[in-house]
């Protein structure tokens, strides 16, 4: 583990460094307040930090403060060393965020305790955020295929419309439902329809720009958010979706299962400032007269496909014709 040493006394800080290296840590070091502050700015992996209260440019009490007025995660733990050891100079040195205090000259025995404990904190902290990571990936994904979900999708959708009204750029939206599924299930169980849903995740995840969102709705129906794309765009993108889940039969423990797949497109410049769920009706219907087309299609939304999303008032991700 990486550890920042900063002490302007010469001696002292060799002293220091010389443990430090014994105990297996990489030492950064530092002569005055303002290089510690530097070091700990620009490295993420100085992890650990032992201050001296006194030093020039700045002290040690204000390396503290600084550090703790800016962003908490990665979290650095900070050992305060100084010649003062009066209860309200130890008082003053852990308001200004030092996690732990010793009087110099410190012993070695008690230094190295006190950085194992720094470490354990440390340990504890990192585990906490990778829980709350995880909460936060399972709140906005799809369980099974992996894929952005609905609540996820809607909130994209949201600032993606209102980055788009005040920049004047496109922003397209695909609904896509996959063909006939329900005959999957019935036929080869629901652990192939699984198979099927995670595969065709992956394939609409290669078929878009590294900025687009893929996510499913519900069911087999899935919804890709298209910033800055225009309707001729979001045609080919469809289009190029609608071919490479087709081109490949998908293979399942059941066996190769040939899948297709109806889209419909709707784009922000068809209409003047849409609200998200007019687009999501708009590219829904579409999706509809491509179902009732013959399936396997990508259609552009029409003017009727605006008009019935406003009329019908469609939820998003209502049954599509299977």
């Amino acid at each position: 583990m990486k550890i920042l040493l900063a002490d302007d006394e010469p001696i002292a800080r060799t002293l220091l460094e010389h443990w430090l290296t014994g105990w297996g840590y990489q030492v950064t070091v530092a002569r005055d307040g303002e290089a510690a502050w530097n070091a700990l700015k620009s490295d993420s992996e100085l992890r650990l930090a032992i201050v001296d209260w006194v030093m020039p440019k700045m002290d040690g009490t204000d390396v503290c403060r600084a550090l703790r007025k800016g962003s908490q995660e990665p979290y650095v733990y900070v050992v305060l060393l100084t010649a003062r050891d009066r209860k309200d100079d130890i008082v003053r040195g852990l308001d200004a965020g030092a996690d732990d205090y010793l009087v110099k000259p410190c012993n070695p025995l008690e230094l190295e305790v006190r950085l194992r404990a720094g470490r354990r904190v440390i340990e504890l902290q990192e585990q906490l955020v990778r829980a709350r990571e995880a909460l936060r990936f399972e709140a906005m994904h799809d369980a099974l295929t992996g894929l952005l979900n609905r609540r996820a999708l809607l909130s994209l959708l949201d600032n993606e419309r209102s980055r788009a009204n005040r920049t004047g750029n496109a922003l397209s939206v695909i609904m896509g439902d996959l063909d006939r599924f329900k005959n999957i299930n019935d036929s080869h169980g629901h652990a192939t329809g699984d198979a099927v849903l995670r595969e065709a995740a992956k394939r609409m995840k290669s078929s878009v720009r590294a900025y687009d969102s893929v996510g499913r709705i519900g069911g087999e129906e899935f919804m890709l958010i298209l910033p800055d794309c225009p309707s001729r765009i979001g045609m080919i993108i469809a289009e190029r979706l609608r071919e490479l889940l087709s081109a490949t039969p998908i293979d399942t423990p059941a066996g190769p299962v040939p899948v297709t797949t109806s889209l419909g497109v709707a784009s922000s410049e068809q209409a003047n400032h849409p609200a998200s769920d007019e687009l999501i009706r708009a590219a829904d219907s579409a999706l509809y007269r491509a179902k009732h087309a013959g399936r396997n299609r990508a259609l552009l939304a029409n003017a009727s496909d605006w008009e019935a999303g406003r009329a019908a008032a469609i939820p998003a991700g209502a049954p599509s014709v299977v």
